[in-house]
Order: C-alpha cells, then structure tokens, then sequence
C-alpha cells in the first residue's frame, strides 16, 4: 500500500529565533519513499541537517522574524501489515543487553522511574518476563488513562500521567516506557504519523502520533498503550528517551505556533 502524509506548521517570532525542527521521515523508512520528502519554508530560511546521537534526522534554522510556515508532502510505501506481535520475544537479563541498549532503563525528564519503580514492582513483578509483561503494562495504562485532548499537558511527567489519569497519546507513551524501565525492559518513546487506516476515522482533526518501542528478543518491537491493539500505517520519525529528545520543534527564544495542519491518507488507488 501507499501512503500520503504531510503536515504545515506555522510559527510566529518577534525576533531571530534558533529552532530546531525534527520533522523528517525516520532514516529508518527513508528507502520506503515513494516522493522526495522535503522541508519547505514559506520565507527565506536556512536550513542544515544533521544526525542526533539517537540516530534522528535533525534540522537547525534561524527562523526571522514575524511568521513562518514550513510543511511537507510526501506518499510512502507501507507492507499494510499491522504491528507485528510476538509472544515468544524474551526479555534480555539486564547483564545481556547491547551496551547502546542501557540508556533505554534509566529515568529521564518525563519518564520518572524513581517516583513509579516501587508501583511498578508490586503491580506487574508477578507477571512472566517478555511480551506478557509488556503487554500487562500497556493493558494497565490503556486503561488506567483516559485519553483527551483538552487535558493535554507538556509539562507533565509519567509520575502525572499517572496520578492525573488523563492526557493525550504522550502521555500513555510516557507512563508505559517508565514502567517498562521500573522493570528492567528497555523502552524508548517514538514520534510520527498514524492515520486513520485500518479503524474507522475519527472526528478529531489529524495529529501527528506518539507510542513506544521495547527491546525484546534481540530487537525493537513497536506498542500503543493508547490504542492497544495492532495498527496498520505507522510513519516513524523519530525514536528518544522522552518527549524531549524527540520533540518536533525545539525553539530557543519566543515562538508562538500559529498554524497546525497534519495529514495521513491510505492512497485509493495505489497498486
């Protein structure tokens, strides 16, 4: 199948402001490209990728000021296949995991694992080791959130998340990556474009999408303890510890967003 996604965004400066975007399509799916996936600026920008120590495709502008708008439109080739699941993927002795692997245990500015480590301990340390407590974790946070966007929060950690008991899509991502962490399975928080495809659409205007990676069995393997069940379309940009590293504008100085306009469309009539 193909996919069309892109997205406009606008932002409004009262002076030179640096940015840094990261709103590219993952490395990981550039080869799946079906169009050139491209940043444009509606202003005269300059523009410079660069790679993140995470492996993200990064871009750093000097936005001017007043407003700018930068969008992209782009099809993609996706299998059509949904999440795949794997009962059987072990989890690794914490002494057995590839040293890149080890930051993906520790806390980080959202995922607070010392404040939910005892919790997480007496809630999931009967279940077995490997996909079942994973998928116990998502169950629990699939349940124990309740998803709106007007509660939504960017100051809010896994810690919050968890005693406010609502929030948006980062929010289910944050709470179940800590709790992975608490129990000694590597997690990191994933950025990107979900559609409607597959599930009946919704009324809400399209957003960009975030949910999580465990390692398990010697790879990464992709939950959505939002929507907790398989899906079909998923666009990755970008893998992090948190929100923070995976942020989809970072500014340093005033920025006012002005416009938010995303879209993920199954192509009708793709071969």
């Amino acid at each position: 199948m193909r996919i069309r996604a892109g997205f406009t965004l606008g932002y409004e400066c009262a002076q030179p402001t640096p940015m840094l975007l990261m709103l590219d399509v993952h490395p990981s799916r550039q080869r799946d490209l079906v169009t050139e996936q491209v940043l444009r600026f509606d202003r005269d920008v300059q523009a410079r990728s660069y790679t993140d120590g995470f492996g993200n495709r990064c871009t750093r502008i000097l936005a001017p000021p007043g407003t700018v708008h930068v969008s992209t439109r782009f099809e993609i080739r996706d299998s059509g296949a949904p999440d795949t699941v794997n009962w059987n993927a072990i989890q690794h002795e914490v002494q057995d995991l590839p040293d890149d692997v080890l930051v993906y245990l520790l806390g980080s500015r959202y995922c607070d694992t010392d404040r939910l480590a005892s919790f997480a301990w007496s809630q999931f340390g009967h279940t077995a080791p490997g996909w079942g407590r994973v998928q116990a974790i998502c169950d629990y946070v699939h349940n124990h959130i309740a998803f709106n966007y007007q509660n939504a929060d960017s100051t809010r950690s896994a810690h919050g998340g968890w005693t406010d008991r609502t929030g948006v899509c980062r929010d289910f991502a944050h709470l179940a990556v800590t709790l992975c962490r608490c129990m000694n399975v590597p997690a990191r928080y994933c950025t990107g474009y979900l559609g409607d495809i597959g599930v009946p659409p919704s009324a809400s205007p399209m957003d960009f999408s975030a949910w999580f990676e465990a390692y398990l069995g010697g790879r990464w393997y992709t939950f959505d303890a939002r929507h907790n069940f398989p899906r079909i379309g998923r666009i990755l940009m970008a893998t992090g510890r948190d929100a923070t590293d995976v942020a989809l504008s970072t500014n340093f100085g005033q920025a006012l967003l002005t416009h938010f306009e995303v879209e993920t469309w199954e192509v009708a009539d793709a071969m």
